[in-house]
């Protein structure tokens, strides 16, 4: 082993537990690593910088674009919100929601699929008194079940297409994958609604439950009019002056003077005699509050979310994404109120309130965000990438107003070029260039649009993950960890290979992301098959549906972490209900790569 193979492995090694531990974006990881490779002078600047312009990450960056303009189109989720009927069973009714969503999502982005449809279906089986959990789960697997369908069903798909275009081989078409996924895929969906639904949870997530477990966390105090023989050195100074921010593990959302009830309350507004301050946070430090002069504990509160509504406030719960720029600060720190005209009510995590200050909560993708907000929220989510979900509680989500001509007219084009790139007119690429600059023109998107839909997290991910790929192949890493897994499969032939591939592939998925375990797999797969002497294909397959499959944790795939709070999922569920499907697609696509 060379001394550059060793730096090699140890720098992935801490790019890997980086991920892991979640030390920072994935992105800023992998591209730290990167950096590290060509300042180092493994890679040329050629090398390291190859995946900026490599035709799979560019095709994706288009490919969100597009997706965009699908999901502001309203189309999509008019047509789910109408076959979400009660049918003669669950199952039935589960079967038939899934079934429209599997093929949607093999040829639209996942993501915007799930952050699309969660609040709406949420509602609807909160109405229907089915456990949102025997749903969601279903909902994520389903997308993921379509994504490994077609070349554009997902981005990990084009990314390791992009890969075996730049080696000089031809890569996937459009529907080389579901030669051999479909069968995956359809028994997946079986499972889901029949085997699976029985072993998914029955938690009865309700808005009810939801709001008298808030109750828990809001501290009302009084703004003392009688102070014994002086003025109360609190009336009449503003909530700054009076020192009312300075609590630990305690902070103000609410006034109610009289009728009116003052929220987002902000740091000029006056303080009046009588007025009820409400408090959220760790009730142990109710003592610290009490301490302050001139403000006394209402015991015996009967404050709840609800009577602290008025007409232009409303209690949302939210679900941080893998891009927020909420992540890795305090909630503090993030200024909710001057960004989204909001206050942090509650934090959830691992479908538990994490016992810290509200303001001393670290953010992290997927915590699940209790909001008071005010009338501006809606307008700031929806020009934010913060959130994943926002979903008004005890009110219907609102449904995208459908601009028919717009609609049809997106999805016109989008189904002439997938037919074109079906038929080897034009490359995908090129078809999604086509794509937006059509909707560009025919103003079917504006070009603020563009900014917005693309998730440059992701690309940086992709392209930094393309230079890490390579400095495994140019170090002998990949051939190294090649000739291991060989020695370690030998015993059980071809087969076992494909098998500890497919087991690999998958374990860095749930470990770190989607695209990044394609692309760390992508050398070792080519390394394996060249020492095999057989057809690198099966390889590529297997690594591709891999990479995609994750099932087993909410972590490993954005859809997985979107429905998690919603669902009011425990980790362990995911494990439960994933590892039989992933058992399942195992089995099958190797099936079919032996068929083939």
């Amino acid at each position: 082993m060379t001394g550059e193979m060793i730096f090699t492995f140890i720098v992935v090694f801490i790019m890997l537990i980086g991920l892991i531990k979640e030390i920072a974006r994935p992105d800023i990881i992998v591209f730290t690593a990167l950096s590290i490779f060509f300042i180092t002078g493994i890679l040329t600047a050629e090398e390291a910088f190859a995946g900026f312009s490599n035709q799979g990450m560019l095709t994706v960056a288009l490919l969100f674009v597009v997706a965009g303009a699908i999901q502001k189109s309203g189309l999509v989720e008019q047509i789910i919100f109408r076959l979400l009927k009660k049918g003669k069973s669950d199952q039935r009714t589960l079967l038939t929601f899934l079934l429209p969503i599997t093929a949607a999502s093999a040829f639209l982005n996942n993501t915007p699929i799930v952050m699309t449809l969660t609040p709406i279906v949420r509602k609807w089986c909160i109405d229907h008194n089915i456990a949102p959990s025997k749903f969601l789960i279903p909902l994520s697997y389903a997308t993921i079940l379509g994504g490994i369908l077609t070349l554009m069903g997902t981005s990990t798909n084009l990314v390791v297409h992009g890969l075996m275009v730049e080696r000089g081989m031809e890569g996937y078409s459009m529907f080389t994958l579901a030669k051999y996924s479909l069968p995956a895929s359809i028994l997946g969906l079986i499972y889901l609604v029949t085997i699976g639904y029985k072993i998914l949870p029955n938690y009865e997530v309700s808005e009810p439950t939801v709001t008298e477990k808030s109750r828990e966390y809001l501290i009302e105090m009084v703004i003392e009019e009688n102070y014994p023989y002086l003025d109360n050195p609190l009336v009449n100074k503003t909530v700054e002056e009076s020192g009312l921010r300075d609590f630990k593990g305690v902070y103000l959302i609410a006034v109610i003077r009289n009728n009116e009830k003052i929220y987002p309350v902000r740091n000029s507004t006056k303080i009046k005699a009588n007025d009820r301050l409400i408090f959220t946070g760790v009730i142990s430090r109710i003592a610290e509050i009490q301490s302050k002069k001139g403000i006394e504990l209402k015991t015996g509160t009967n404050v709840t979310l609800e009577k602290l509504r008025n007409g232009n406030t409303q209690v949302m719960e939210v679900v941080i994404s893998h891009q927020s720029s909420l992540l890795h600060k305090k909630v503090k720190e993030n200024k909710f109120r001057a960004k989204y005209d909001a206050d942090v009510i509650a934090v959830h995590r691992n479908n538990e309130r994490i016992e810290s200050g509200i303001g001393d909560i670290t953010l992290k993708a997927g915590d699940t965000l209790l909001l008071l907000a005010g009338a501006d929220f809606e307008e700031k989510f929806a020009q934010s990438n913060d959130f994943y979900v926002a979903m008004p509680l005890n009110k219907h989500p609102l449904l995208h107003k459908i601009d028919k001509k717009n609609a049809w007219l997106s999805i016109m084009i989008l189904t002439t070029m997938i037919f074109l790139v079906s038929f080897g007119v034009v490359s995908m690429l090129k078809a999604m260039i086509v794509t937006v600059i059509l909707y560009i023109v025919l103003k079917v998107i504006k070009p603020e649009d563009i900014s917005r839909d693309m998730q440059y997290h992701v690309l940086l991910l992709i392209a930094s993950a393309f230079g890490v790929g390579q400095a495994l192949f140019k170090t002998g890493a990949a051939d190294w960890i090649a000739n291991q897994l060989i020695v370690v499969s030998e015993p059980f032939g071809m087969l076992g290979i494909l098998v500890l591939l497919y087991v690999v592939t998958v374990t860095f998925t749930e470990m770190i992301t989607n695209n990044g375990a394609a692309v760390l797999m992508f050398p070792i797969a080519i390394e394996a098959a060249n020492k095999l002497a057989a057809d690198p294909m099966a390889f590529l397959v297997i690594i591709t549906v891999g990479a995609s499959a994750s099932f087993l944790s909410p972590i490993g795939y954005q859809t997985n972490l979107i429905v998690y709070g919603p669902g009011g999922y425990k980790f362990t569920d995911y494990f439960k209900v994933g590892l039989p499907l992933s058992i399942i697609v195992l089995v099958t696509t190797i099936g079919m790569i032996y068929l083939y």
